[in-house]
């Protein structure tokens, strides 16, 4: 039987070209930096456990750190962490209705946006 509608079948949603608002953009970039650190932190724990072996295992890290790789990661991780800190902080004031209006929520999620590209450029410059 045939219904009166031109198509029922499901829509294919591209994500890649649906633009998202900048609060969503946020979000997404809260959960995502989540993730990140809490992958992060056996490694990091392992990195800290073998720099307090003694002094051959702090040189061994120092080395270890001074790849392009390495650095690239590291760089991604301050942004996770500064981002994380952020988007937390606007979250939990969301929680309890302040900067809940349209226009707020909107300048905050583009100011922790940018306090995430912020860090990573003052990283940048501190690893240079």
């Amino acid at each position: 039987m045939k219904n009166n509608r031109p198509d029922s079948r499901p829509v294919f949603l591209n994500l890649l070209r649906i633009r998202q608002p900048v609060t969503a953009l946020t979000s997404i970039g809260h959960r995502i930096s989540g993730v990140l650190l809490f992958l992060s932190i056996p490694v990091l724990i392992m990195l800290l456990d073998r720099s307090l072996s003694g002094p051959q295992g702090f040189a061994e890290v120092v080395a270890w750190g001074e790849g392009p790789l390495i650095k690239l990661v590291l760089l991604l991780l301050v942004w996770a962490a500064v981002h994380h800190f952020f988007a937390g902080i606007r979250f939990l004031l969301l929680d309890v209705d302040l900067g809940i209006d349209l226009e707020t929520a909107r300048k905050t999620a583009k100011i922790v946006n940018m306090a995430g590209g912020i860090g990573v450029l003052i990283a940048v410059v501190v690893m240079l």
